[in-house]
């Protein structure tokens, strides 16, 4: 059985555009590696050994969208937002009174750095399933936090 890949449209947007440009970037890539190709010797050509590499890397992560895209399912936005699922947008206050913000998606489009957290990190399990109101306890190897979910989108 295929894996499923959970992904917002913004997300599938996003890999359909990589994988666009990573396709466009094969031409020139082909075109150093016949270029590398007259040097000489292969054995000792920096240039074809980088360009060769270039090109595996390339074709190894068209061949990964692909695999993603073909099994993709859409996260939609839930309906009625009174429990955290993937796809809520959820807005949590620490006792100490910072105010953090996250969207729960699936692994593949996960991005801590921009507020998108996995369904399966210790933050997106911890917070599937609650409501507003509700206090979280978030265990990260780093420390343990606890929050008041504050809203949920």
């Amino acid at each position: 059985m295929k894996k499923q890949y959970l992904l917002t449209q913004e997300g599938i947007n996003e890999l359909e555009k990589e994988f666009a440009d990573l396709v466009a970037e094969r031409g020139p890539i082909a075109e150093r590696i016949k270029t590398a190709r007259e040097f000489g010797d292969l054995s000792e050509n920096a240039e074809y050994s980088s360009a060769r590499q270039e090109q595996e890397r390339t074709e190894t992560r068209i061949s990964e969208i692909e695999n993603i895209l073909q099994n993709v399912e859409v996260i939609k936005k839930p309906k009625g937002d009174s429990k955290v699922q993937i796809g809520s947008s959820v807005k949590m206050k620490s006792e100490k009174g910072s105010v953090k913000a996250f969207q729960v998606v699936g692994t593949v489009e996960a991005d801590p750095m921009n507020g998108k957290i996995s369904d399966e990190s210790p933050i997106g399990m911890a917070l599937l399933g609650k409501k507003v109101g509700e206090h979280v306890e978030i265990v990260t190897p780093a420390e343990t936090t606890h929050y008041k979910i504050t809203d949920i989108a």
